[in-house]
């Protein structure tokens, strides 16, 4: 859940943040990356070829009965409104420690062993090979006369980034995989100058969110000695029109300010290029709020300056300065705790983008320079059955993307509200906006669904036509699958809708392994979207679910609103219904049900694995939280609060908190399905003390029948390694795993017991 504001493609986000910004702006960087999260989970989608389910038994494949590294307990706990809540594995907080150390290494030497020995882990590895290791073109965006582009090359480790002049030639502008040998260091953003002779651009140690901005030449590939900025971990970088400067959210680096009060130091500067970063200026000083973020954006004439302060990821306030009278100060143009507003400037008007008194947004429109809000008129009204999901002004035309029933629709429209055309997408998927400039009459965009990879196409706004313009050839067949959205009740009566992908032919007796996959949180919406990895896992006799649970934005802010702080508890029981659902339709049975989240998905899986464990064969809860009562002190969690609440804030919210927090309401004895925690050493988003002291417990409290497994990936972040190959390990191990727990007989066994000594 990486902490940044803007309303980005979640698909390109990861590519050119250039492009970003013409999909979502810098006012809600937040759900960018909470959506980068939620995708890097459904990307786990499953994985693995292997024999038909029942013809491995587990006694076969591990042993029944597990010991694991001792854990000491302490008498630690915090008081809240008169209540003590123990904490016996307060020592696993501490990721420093010695002790710590070894037992997490005790741990990941155990996970690794028994995983390593299961006998569908190579055919995984080889199956994710061919699927993984593929060429690829993203689409570009034009700076100037270059266009800039990202591949895939199925003979490298990481995507690589060019640049293409007005001669067609293509030319390397970055080639991550020539950075380091070990693959331990990544690229965050992307970002080109608007005349597309430089590129601002950051690197992570270790793929953590920490980061350095760099400043390269593009005709020379030199990189600028002066223009290196430190403190770049929530920086995406404004250009000015000509060019010579940007804006960016600088993070103090200094170690003495405590990591749960670090954001409140961020604040706004400007950078001249070809001068240090000590002589940046600031524009807005930090706010001392650790709970909000700031970031900025600038009218495409370079006159309109806009400052947002997110207040988590429901609402926003906005301020406009304007550049050719900045003595005039900052004004308010508009300030709420329950809606959330961006700005389009263009041609003398500001387009207004908001979701007051609108839960599924509506788009109005005043003159440039309006004091506030209360000048516009409504130019886009809300519509009842669909929220409008990124706006956007491409070749002097709205570009709305809307969400339908959790799937996408695009319409373009004229700058008078009127309808020019609705784009034909070719069925059932995820379109998530367009790459192109408001004088640009050329766009580009990508169309993806459950069956049909990513294909890049390009249209003209005025004419509406559209050609292929990339298209990606993948070692699979689609034809004996097919998608389903179904419709379900939750526990209160609220219809939760359900995309499942299975055989044609599937007999709906219970006996097929199913992966169901929730995030439910952060506005973030789950879509028809591709995840090669999966058709491992469906040839192998799999099917595979995602629930657009409560907490998502599939349904506007309502939607949004109804999973969040004293009512996360939805999240979990719409999820709960629907793996109920999925068992008493016999798409599959609780024996062969796994179910699989990451991030605030982890936190997803984690409850519902207290709440009924019963329910389940196999779950993976990867990178969590799972300590709900202290997350706010650790890694980006105060970001969180306004999501989540705290229980610092009041009764209410900690007894709600405490209700359902995964860590407090393990048992002192639990009959429990399989279980692989997923963390990565280098995550300084969510603190990976949640899996260690999950896993510590539940380990304590299992009788050992049912392995419970701590896998820790090297020098990796909150999304992991970003290289092929790790990605692939980590898949078989996850995907080998559910196998085992689904697919496999369950007998009893006389194998001996192992423990650490003997895998390590």
């Amino acid at each position: 859940m990486r902490v940044e504001h803007d309303r980005i493609v979640a698909k390109f986000a990861l590519h050119l943040v250039g492009a970003m910004r013409e999909h979502w702006g810098n006012s809600n960087r937040a759900k960018w990356l909470c959506c980068s999260v939620s995708l890097f989970g459904m990307l786990l989608g499953c994985a693995g070829q292997g024999p038909a389910p029942g013809q491995v038994k587990a006694e076969e494949v591990m042993p029944m009965k597990y010991s694991y590294p001792p854990a000491a307990t302490s008498d630690d706990g915090d008081t809240f409104f008169g209540e003590f809540v123990p904490d016996p594995y307060r020592w696993l907080e501490d990721g420093d420690a010695e002790q710590t150390l070894r037992w997490a290494d005790a741990q990941d030497a155990l996970a690794r062993g028994l995983l390593a020995k299961l006998p569908l882990r190579d055919s995984f590895i080889k199956r994710l090979s061919e699927l993984l290791y593929v060429d690829r073109v993203f689409p570009p965006v034009r700076r100037g006369e270059r266009r800039f582009f990202v591949r895939t090359h199925a003979d490298r480790e990481k995507q690589v980034y060019y640049w293409q002049g007005a001669d067609g030639e293509e030319h390397v502008l970055l080639d991550p995989n020539t950075l380091r040998e070990d693959g331990s260091i990544a690229v965050g953003v992307m970002v080109p100058s608007w005349d597309g002779n430089y590129v601002a651009y950051s690197l992570r140690e270790n793929a953590a969110d920490e980061a350095t901005l760099y400043v390269m030449e593009v005709a020379t590939g030199a990189t600028l000695a002066e223009d290196v900025l430190e403190g770049a971990k929530y920086a995406s970088p404004v250009w000015t029109p000509d060019s010579k400067s940007f804006y960016y959210t600088y993070l103090p680096t200094d170690s003495s300010i405590p990591v749960d009060e670090r954001p409140g130091w961020a604040d706004i500067r400007l950078h001249q290029l070809g001068t240090v970063q000590s002589d940046d200026k600031v524009i807005r000083e930090k706010l001392g709020d650790p709970t909000r973020f700031v970031g900025v954006e600038l009218s495409r004439d370079g006159r309109w300056l806009f400052y947002y302060v997110q207040h988590g990821w429901q609402s926003n306030d906005l301020e406009v300065l304007d550049l050719q009278s900045p003595e005039a100060g900052w004004t308010s143009f508009a300030k709420s705790d329950e809606a959330q507003f961006q700005i389009i400037a263009w041609e003398g008007k500001f387009y207004v983008l908001t979701n007051l008194g609108a839960p599924n947004w509506r788009v109005l429109v005043c003159d440039a320079g309006a004091a506030s809000l209360d000048a516009c008129q409504e130019l886009i009204p809300e519509r009842v059955d669909q929220a409008i999901d990124n706006a956007q002004l491409i070749g002097g035309h709205f570009v709305l993307s809307y969400l339908h029933q959790a799937s996408s629709r695009v319409e373009v429209r004229k700058l008078d509200g009127s309808l020019l055309r609705e784009l034909a997408l070719p069925g059932l998927g995820t379109c998530m906006g367009m790459t192109g400039l408001p004088e640009d009459d050329e766009a580009y965009y990508t169309f993806e669904s459950f069956t049909e990879a990513p294909q890049v196409y390009k249209t003209s706004i005025a004419s509406g036509e559209s050609e292929l313009w990339a298209k990606v050839e993948l070692p699979f067949s689609p034809e004996p699958y097919v998608v389903e959205q179904l419709w379900y009740p939750s526990k209160d009566g609220t219809q939760v809708s359900l995309f499942v992908v299975r055989r044609k032919d599937q007999a709906f007796d219970g006996k097929t392994p199913l992966m169901l996959y929730g995030y439910g949180g952060f506005n973030v919406s789950m879509r028809p979207s591709f995840r090669a990895s999966l058709y491992a896992w469906l040839e192998a006799g799999g099917a595979y679910a995602v629930a657009n649970l409560r907490g998502g934005g599939e349904y506007g802010e309502a939607w949004h609103q109804a999973g969040m702080r004293e009512k996360k508890q939805n999240v979990f029981d719409d999820f709960i219904a629907a793996a109920e659902f999925l068992i008493e339709k016999g798409y599959t049975s609780a024996e062969r049900l796994s179910i699989y989240g990451g991030s605030n998905g982890g936190l997803l899986v984690g409850a519902a694995l207290v709440q009924r464990p019963e329910l389940f064969g196999g779950v993976v809860c990867a990178v969590p939280l799972l300590d709900m009562v202290r997350y706010h002190l650790h890694g980006s969690g105060r970001t969180w609060i306004a999501e989540y609440g705290s229980v610092e804030q009041s009764e209410e919210l900690f007894r709600a908190i405490l209700a359902y927090s995964p860590y407090h309401h393990v048992p002192e004895k639990v009959v429990h399905p399989p279980v692989l925690f997923l963390s990565a050493d280098h995550d300084d988003r969510v603190d990976p003390l949640h899996a260690r002291k999950m896993a510590a417990r539940l380990q304590s409290a299992s009788d050992g029948s049912e392995p419970v497994l701590l896998r820790v990936e090297r020098n990796a972040g909150h999304g992991g390694a970003d290289m092929v190959k790790t990605t692939i390990e980590k898949l078989a191990d996850t995907y080998a795993f559910l196998a085992f727990a689904t697919f496999a007989e369950r007998e009893p066994s006389t194998q001996p017991v192992p423990n650490a000594a003997q895998v390590q």
